[in-house]
Formats: C-alpha cells, sequence, structure tokens
C-alpha cells in the first residue's frame, strides 16, 4: 500500500527519524511494520553489524556486514549515530545514510532501546521523534511473552525484569502509547507521524514562500 491516500505536505521537507522503543512483547515490532507497509516514504533504518548474514539476509538491505576491524574504523571515523556492543557482536547506525534519506525527504524508522534512543538525540535532537509503546497490563505482557515460540518459565521471567527496566525510562521520550488495542494504537502512532511531517522547521519552502508573500523577492 503507498501513501497516496494521505494528503500532501505543502513543498519539500526534510524527513524525520522515528524512534519506536518498548518492551520486548508490547507490539513494537507489529506497529512498526504496519507503518512500513502504508508509507512508502518511511523507510527502516539499515544497522552495520559484525555478526554474519542468515540465511536470505542481503547486505545493503538487512545490514550492513562488516568485519570487526572494519567497524572500529567507522568507530574512529565517528560515521556511527549511536553502536553498542551486544553479545560479542558489534551493531550501529551510520550517520551518512540516515542523513541522506531525512535530506531527500524520506522519514527513518529506528526499533532501539532506550539507550539508543537517547544516543540518537544526542546527535541530532531536531531530528528525532521518539515514541514508547507500553503493554495494557503487566499480566497481558507475560501472557504475550509466555505465548511465543521456545518460551520457558525462566525464559519469560528474564524478560519480563528486563521489560520492568526498559519501562521504566517511558519518561525520557516525546510520546508514550499504550497498545490496548492494535489498531488503536496505530492510529496514534500515524497521527503523531503526520503532524510532527507538518513542524515548521521540516517544511524547507515556507522561508521562500512567506518572502514572496511579503514581497520581499
Amino acid at each position: 500500500m503507498s501513501n497516496s491516500g494521505h494528503p500532501k505536505d505543502h513543498g519539500r521537507r526534510r524527513g524525520l527519524m522515528l524512534v519506536l522503543s518498548s518492551p520486548s512483547g508490547a507490539g513494537k515490532t507489529t506497529l512498526s511494520k504496519m507503518l512500513l507497509e502504508e508509507f512508502n516514504d518511511v523507510k527502516l533504518s539499515v544497522s552495520v553489524t559484525t555478526r554474519p548474514p542468515r540465511p536470505n539476509e542481503v547486505d545493503g538491505k538487512d545490514y550492513f556486514f562488516r568485519t570487526p576491524d572494519q567497524f572500529h574504523e567507522l568507530i574512529a571515523r565517528r560515521d556511527f549515530l549511536e553502536w553498542a556492543h551486544v553479545f560479542d557482536k558489534y551493531y550501529g547506525t551510520p550517520k551518512a545514510d540516515t542523513v541522506a534519506r531525512l535530506e531527500g525527504g524520506e522519514d527513518v524508522l529506528f526499533d532501539v532501546d532506550w539507550q539508543g534512543a537517547d544516543a540518537l538525540h544526542d546527535q541530532m535532537p531536531n531530528d528525532v521523534v521518539s515514541v514508547f509503546i507500553l503493554p495494557p497490563s503487566i499480566e497481558a505482557l507475560q501472557e504475550r511473552l509466555a505465548g511465543r515460540e521456545g518460551s520457558t518459565p525462566e525464559l519469560v521471567a528474564r524478560r519480563m525484569e528486563d521489560a520492568k527496566r526498559e519501562i521504566m525510562h517511558w519518561r525520557r521520550y516525546d510520546y508514550v502509547i499504550v497498545n490496548d488495542d492494535l489498531k488503536a494504537a496505530y492510529q496514534r502512532l500515524k497521527r503523531i507521524l503526520l503532524t510532527e511531517r507538518l513542524k515548521r522547521l521540516r517544511q524547507l519552502d515556507l522561508e521562500d514562500h512567506v518572502r514572496s508573500l511579503l514581497g520581499e523577492d
């Protein structure tokens, strides 16, 4: 589905960085997929990683696959907006790719934890719009996690502890959505995106338009 049915913005606009965070099981991945399916000018951020490709993963589409030495070279050149070391593998958000998309009028969607959200905001505060997704209740979250394939009581207990630690940082975000109903939560997320696109600083032709109205051309 394209976004052709949505109202057109006036003139050119700068894209935004839509940062989504949530505890595991709160619905962030599902909401992200819904947004990407509806809006063809929203693109998922492609991370650089040192982990090997899985079957059917494509370099440059799923990830940018690099060696540890190449990754450290990118760190030294300050080519990342943020990076992390997770389970002996490195992951990072390339700055040049993100900036090019923003300048081309595309929005970039990020699926990160609160630390990644903080790092992105520190690097590009005027471009980041952050949204935290909350579950309707702790019982609903536990039920979703327990229903996942391969779940064990120990694994669910660990994920619940991780979830509570993540939830503690909800105040850091611009917006918070309680995902008590998926369709309603998605409509809230979509309204946030469409409203943020209209912010004055993202409408690149307004300065020229106002000058023409005032006869200053």
